[in-house]
């Protein structure tokens, strides 16, 4: 009986049985009796046919079809426009990095501790900022609301370079006061910072912190309110958000307490999904209420930043936060869903640099093919600028095993190329992490940067392909860096891993975007993108040498792990 996803694994290849103790070569032979039988060797299909559906695709994302018909004029004319795009995507990018960053908050009397959090947070929010990602510039603002019986309904600071002068502002202009009925000018303070602020910059954020929920008895079911039927002036969170909308402004919100959850309903229903903040304060220390509005703020800034360099534009973010609106974060009843048939497809791994700069290297690499049974969930429990994400569940064996499957956005039935490209990225990424982690073993670093095993699944049941991994349960999922060069969570190891594969490659590739689980031991890690200076492999996320100098190496700083690899210090070219 084999086991896919356990430790010690069996390649078949070229009449030979090898073992290896690596978790990226094939299958794992379980302790009750092995059936080789079950395990393939097959070539990649048609290598011509292949490479034709690689090319089609990357034509179809640049929009771009040569008239040519040789394979060689066509991939010099897609190398060329590429190129064209990698440029502007890099400028895009770089805009990206310039912020708006606007609070909008409650100032009724219950806010005092909130606003004086506002005030104080913000110098610390910039020396985080600035001392992982210097190419962040933002300008703050600031909206304050009352209600329409208090002098002083609307408060606005525009927006300004000056961190100081935003503190200065709150702190002496800004005071808590008011506050009648339940509800307050929730909507007038969101309509006054969308319309009366001078939103200038690529990125758009605005944290709204509030413990009251608008006028009118769509948004809250407790209190008294003076405006039952709704805003005074006639706004709607529906002209309001959608305003918003059109501004590509990022939408973020504190919560303080519960009053608030049935506009939050409302709101998902008009933009769909955005993040909130737990803004609750506990007991007196105002520290505590200061380390969340600097954690809420800077994921706030990071996220944006991340939404808009990957999705490029409001339709697309609006678009995803819509979709995030039907998953289902819960593993579903098992034993309700029908059982599916289908094959395990896994690539051999690269074993020296030379297999990993060859471009035909696993469009010419043959790979074994397992049958499988498994069980998908009917709805997904996450999804991403570019794949949804699956519970499944393997049921070949006595001890099933938990699974996640990766379906593409926009991949047709029956495609599998797209899907063997990102099993490719994942073994480059795996060969070079052990490659990282020997060198790290020699100079004392002890804990390994692992790439989780994934293969491609072809379902038979339903004519369709996925990515296929390990399920990780009770572990916390986080997102260490991002394509574009943002570091989200700063981590010596992964940022010396990176300048690592730019070293060992010869300046050929640097792998970045790391995400996935912070153990003990080991940083588990699944979905890189790679920055290549060959711009048609590895996909659109290549944004090739450009990637590597403009976007990754120029924010790059040398840690005390690259030092201990003497890793060289980078120049810019």
């Amino acid at each position: 009986m084999l086991n896919c996803f356990g430790n010690l694994w069996f390649v078949k290849k070229n009449n030979e049985l090898k073992s290896n103790n690596s978790t990226r070569n094939c299958y794992v032979e379980d302790q009750l009796n092995t059936n080789l039988s079950s395990i393939t060797i097959c070539n990649s299909g048609d290598n011509k046919k292949l490479l034709e559906e690689r090319l089609k695709r990357y034509e179809d994302e640049a929009g771009q079809t040569s008239s040519t018909s040789t394979l060689i004029d066509r991939v010099t004319y897609l190398r060329k426009n590429r190129e064209n795009d990698v440029s502007k995507t890099i400028i895009d990018i770089e805009d990206s990095m310039n912020v708006d960053l606007c609070f909008v908050l409650d100032c009724t009397t219950s806010m005092i501790s909130h606003i004086e959090a506002a005030k104080e947070h913000i110098l610390e929010v910039a020396n985080y900022i600035n001392s992982h990602n210097s190419n962040i510039k933002f300008w703050i603002g600031f909206c304050g609301y009352r209600d329409y019986c208090e002098k002083g309904r609307l408060q606005i600071f525009d927006f300004n370079n000056s961190l100081e002068k935003f503190k200065t502002y709150i702190k002496t202009k800004v005071v808590a006061s008011g506050g009648g009925d339940e509800p307050e000018d929730v909507l007038g303070g969101l309509n006054a910072a969308i319309t009366q602020m001078t939103w200038s910059n690529t990125t758009r954020v605005l944290i709204h912190i509030g413990d009251a929920p608008p006028h009118g008895r769509r948004y809250y079911t407790f209190g008294y309110d003076y405006y039952p039927e709704g805003d005074p002036t006639g706004l709607t969170a529906e002209s309001v958000l959608e305003e918003m909308q059109s501004k590509n402004i990022l939408y973020h919100f504190g919560k303080i307490n519960n009053t608030t959850n049935l506009m939050l309903e409302v709101f998902r229903k008009i933009i769909g999904e955005f993040p909130v903040f737990d803004l609750k304060t506990t007991g007196k220390n105002p520290e505590i209420l200061v380390n969340k509005f600097c954690k809420a703020t800077c994921s706030a800034i990071f996220s944006s930043v991340t939404l808009t360099t990957t999705l490029r534009n409001s339709k697309n973010i609006y678009t995803l936060q819509r979709k995030k609106l039907q998953i289902n974060p819960y593993e579903p009843n098992w034993y309700t869903l029908p059982k599916k048939t289908g094959e395990l497809l896994c690539y051999v791994t690269p074993k020296t640099l030379a297999e990993v700069k060859d471009e035909y290297y696993f469009i010419n690499s043959n790979f074994t093919v397992q049958n499988i049974t498994f069980k998908l969930a009917p709805e997904p429990f996450s999804v991403g600028a570019e794949r949804y994400a699956y519970f499944a569940l393997e049921t070949n064996f006595l001890l099933s095993n938990k699974l996640v499957i990766k379906k593409y956005h926009d991949v047709k039935t029956g495609t599998i190329e797209r899907y063997l490209e990102s099993v490719e990225i994942s073994s480059v990424a795996y060969f070079l992490s052990t490659e990282f982690n020997k060198a790290a073993k020699q100079v004392g670093v002890n804990k390994k940067v692992t790439f989780i095993d994934v293969k491609v699944l072809y379902d038979k049941t339903d004519n369709a392909y996925y990515s296929v991994e390990k399920y990780f349960s009770n572990s916390v999922f986080k997102r260490f860096n991002v394509n574009s060069g943002l570091i989200t969570e700063f981590h010596s190891i992964l940022e010396a891993f990176a300048h690592f594969t730019y070293e060992y490659t010869k300046g050929y590739l640097v792998v970045y975007d790391l995400q996935g689980v912070d153990l003990h031991n080991e940083f588990l890690l699944t979905d890189p993108a790679i920055h290549c200076v060959d711009l048609l492999r590895f996909g659109i996320t290549n944004l090739g040498k450009s990637g590597i100098q403009r976007c990754i190496l120029a924010n790059h700083k040398c840690n005390d792990i690259c030092k201990k690899l003497n890793l060289k210090k980078i120049k810019l070219e």
